[in-house]
C-alpha cells in the first residue's frame, strides 16, 4: 500500500482537515531519526524519574505502562512524557480484567467471566469504567479485547482471556469493548492476528500455527475480525502466528514460508488485513521479545522485517538502540523504503490525532484522578457483575449450599493465586472468609496427615489464570498434595468434596469425578468473595460457561 492511499478521513480515524494537516506536517518535519524512534512502543516499568530519562533518550512513539500502586508518582509520570519527545506519546496497556486489572483501579472480571455473565449491557458498564479509570492516569490506548477462540482447550495462553469457544458470544462483547472503550477516548486493539485457539502452545514460546481452511477461518476469524473493523477498531495486534491456508492458497509450493509468523509476513498483514479485509487503521506487533518472532531469525534481520511486512509499531525491546539501528540500517541498504517509514509513521500520527493528542489538553489532576478510582457507583456495577460470573458446572452430590452446621470443619487444598511475575503464589482469601461465617477452616500443608473421619468437607482451591511462558495449565495433583501418595489419594467418598477454579475453566479433564465444581474465572478479591456468597446459597450461581468445562468428554458430566 502506497503512502498515498491512506485515507485519514476515512475510518478508523476519522480525521478532519486539521487533524490531518497536524499528521503530514508533523511526519514531515520529523528528522529520520526521529521517525524511526515514532514506530516503537517500549515496556515502562521503572520508577518514574528513571523512566523519563530513558524516554528523553530514545524519544519513542508510546509506552506501555506497567503502573506501581502510587498513583501520585504515576500520575507525576504522565504529566511530564509529552515533553520527552517530538510529538506527545501513545500510553498503551492490557486492559484485561481481573489480576490484569490497574493496581488503583477497580477490580473487574476478566473476559471470560464477563462472556459467563453474557451481557452486553454488562460488559459495556464494566469497559466504561475501566476506560475512564485508564484515562484518568492518562492511558490512551488498550491491547484488548482478545478476540481468540477457546478451542484447544489446553491452550494455557488463550485461557481466561477470551470471551469463550463460540465466535457469536465472542462478537456480541468484544463489539461492546470496542465501542465503551473507545467512546471514552481510549483506542481498542483486537488480538492476536490472524487468530489464536486452535494451537495449544504459547506464541512467547514458539511460533504457533491457525490450522484452518480458508472457509473454517472465514466462518470464525474471519468474522470476528471483519466485524471489528467494521465497528472501526482503531488497531490491529499482528501476532507471532502463522497461517499456512492463506499462504498457500497463493503459492502452494511455500514450503516454510507457509509457517511464517504474521509479524514478519507481507501477505497476512498486507494482502490479506489490508487489502482483502480493509483495514485502514494501524497494526501494532505483538510483544517482539517473544520466542514466536526470535524463532525466524535475529533481530538485526526480523525488526526491519516486521516494518517492511506491514507492522507500522514494533512493541518492546531489551535493547531499542540496537533496534533503531537495525531500522537504520535497513533503510540505508534498500530493503527498508522511506515511503514505507512515512506510511507507518503517518498511522502512528494519525492514531495519535484520532485520540486528541495534537490538541490542546487539560493536564492530568491527581485529585480527580483519586475521585475516579473511589467512585461508589464503579465499586457497586463491578461488585454487582462479578457477583453473576460464578458458574455451577455440575452438583451430582447435591452437595450446595455449604453451611456450619453440616460442613464446619474443612480441609482445603489450594495452589495459592499463581501469577506470571510473581516469585510464589498469592495467598487466597476464601479461607478466612469462611473462617468469618463460623466454619473451622484447615489448610493443608506439605507432610501434614490427613484422616478424613476429623472433617466434613473437602475444598479444593485453585486459582490460575492465563499465564504467559507457562505452555501447560492442569491440575498438579502432586504439588498439591504434597507427595506422590498424596497425588493419588480421592476424599470425596468418605467427604462431602467440592472444587472451585478461580481461573483455568478446565480442571474436570483432571478431576472428572469430583462431585461438585465450580468455575468463577478470575481470583481477585471480589470475585472470591462473590463465590462464598454463591456457596453459602446467598445469591445464586447465574453464570453460563462460556467455554465446554468437560473439555469435550462425557466423563466429567457425571
Amino acid at each position: 500500500m502506497s503512502l498515498a492511499a491512506i485515507d485519514l478521513a476515512a475510518a478508523p480515524f476519522h480525521l478532519d482537515d486539521a487533524g490531518m494537516a497536524w499528521v503530514h506536517e508533523t511526519r514531515d518535519r520529523l528528522s529520520p531519526r526521529d521517525k524511526l524512534a515514532q514506530l516503537f512502543v517500549l515496556l515502562s516499568r521503572e520508577a518514574p524519574e528513571t523512566a523519563m530519562e530513558g524516554l528523553r533518550s530514545f524519544k519513542p512513539g508510546g509506552i506501555t505502562r506497567l503502573y506501581s500502586g502510587d498513583l501520585a508518582a504515576e500520575i507525576g509520570l504522565m504529566g511530564q512524557i509529552d515533553s520527552a519527545g517530538p510529538v506527545p506519546m501513545l500510553v498503551s496497556a492490557d486492559l484485561e480484567g481481573s489480576r490484569m486489572s490497574l493496581p488503583f483501579g477497580s477490580e473487574v472480571p476478566n473476559p471470560l467471566g464477563l462472556a459467563a455473565v453474557d451481557d452486553v449491557e454488562a460488559t459495556t458498564a464494566i469497559s466504561t469504567i475501566m476506560a475512564e479509570e485508564a484515562r484518568a492516569v492518562g492511558l490512551n490506548w488498550s491491547f484488548t479485547p482478545v478476540i481468540d477462540i477457546n478451542q484447544a482447550w489446553r491452550s494455557a495462553i488463550v485461557g481466561t482471556r477470551s470471551y469463550g469457544s463460540d465466535p457469536e458470544r465472542i462478537a456480541r462483547h468484544a463489539l461492546a469493548q470496542i465501542a465503551a472503550f473507545q467512546k471514552q477516548g481510549v483506542a481498542a486493539t483486537v488480538k492476536h492476528w490472524p487468530g489464536e485457539g486452535y494451537d495449544d502452545r504459547d506464541q512467547h514460546l514458539v511460533t504457533t500455527v491457525n490450522p484452518l481452511t480458508l472457509k473454517e477461518w472465514e466462518k470464525t476469524f474471519g468474522r470476528l475480525y471483519r466485524a471489528a473493523i467494521a465497528a472501526g477498531v482503531m488497531s490491529v495486534m499482528s501476532a507471532h502466528i502463522a497461517f499456512p491456508a492463506f499462504v498457500r492458497d497463493l503459492d502452494p509450493d511455500a514450503g516454510a514460508e507457509a509457517f511464517r509468523p504474521a509479524t514478519l509476513s507481507p501477505v497476512l498483514n498486507q494482502t490479506l488485513l489490508r487489502e482483502k479485509l480493509g483495514f485502514n487503521g494501524l497494526i501494532v506487533s505483538d510483544a517482539t521479545p517473544m520466542a514466536g518472532f526470535g524463532d525466524w531469525g535475529p533481530r538485526e534481520e526480523t525488526i526491519p522485517q516486521a516494518i517492511i511486512a506491514g507492522c507500522d509499531v514494533i512493541l518492546f525491546s531489551d535493547d531499542p538502540n540496537a533496534d533503531l539501528m537495525y531500522l537504520v540500517k535497513a533503510v540505508a541498504d534498500g530493503r527498508l523504503s522511506q515511503e514505507r517509514v512515512d506510511e507507518a509513521v503517518t498511522r502512528v500520527l494519525a492514531l495519535k490525532a484520532a485520540l486528541g493528542l495534537h490538541r490542546e489538553r487539560d493536564p492530568l489532576s491527581l485529585s480527580r484522578a483519586e475521585v475516579i478510582m473511589a467512585r461508589s457507583q464503579s465499586k457497586e456495577t463491578t461488585r454487582q457483575v462479578t457477583a453473576r460470573v460464578p458458574t455451577l458446572v455440575k452438583d451430582t452430590a447435591k452437595l450446595l449450599p455449604l453451611s456450619p452446621a453440616r460442613h464446619r470443619r474443612v480441609l482445603i487444598f489450594s495452589t495459592g493465586a499463581v501469577q506470571p511475575f510473581a516469585p510464589a503464589p498469592l495467598p487466597l482469601s476464601i479461607p478466612d472468609l469462611l473462617r468469618q461465617e463460623g466454619f473451622e477452616v484447615t489448610e493443608y500443608g506439605p507432610g501434614m496427615a490427613v484422616d478424613p473421619k476429623q472433617f466434613d468437607l473437602v475444598l479444593y482451591l485453585l486459582a490460575e489464570e492465563t499465564l504467559l511462558t507457562r505452555q501447560r495449565i492442569f491440575l498438579n495433583w502432586k504439588d498439591l498434595t504434597g507427595s506422590v501418595f498424596g497425588a493419588m489419594k480421592r476424599y470425596w467418598h468418605d467427604v462431602p468434596t467440592l472444587m472451585v477454579s478461580l481461573g483455568f475453566p478446565y480442571y474436570l479433564h483432571d478431576a472428572p469425578r469430583v462431585p461438585t465444581y465450580v468455575n468463577a474465572y478470575g481470583s481477585n478479591e471480589d470475585m472470591q468473595a462473590a463465590v462464598v456468597e454463591a456457596l453459602l446459597g446467598r445469591i445464586e450461581f447465574t453464570g453460563t460457561s462460556p467455554v465446554d468445562p468437560f473439555c469435550g468428554s462425557e466423563q466429567g458430566k457425571y
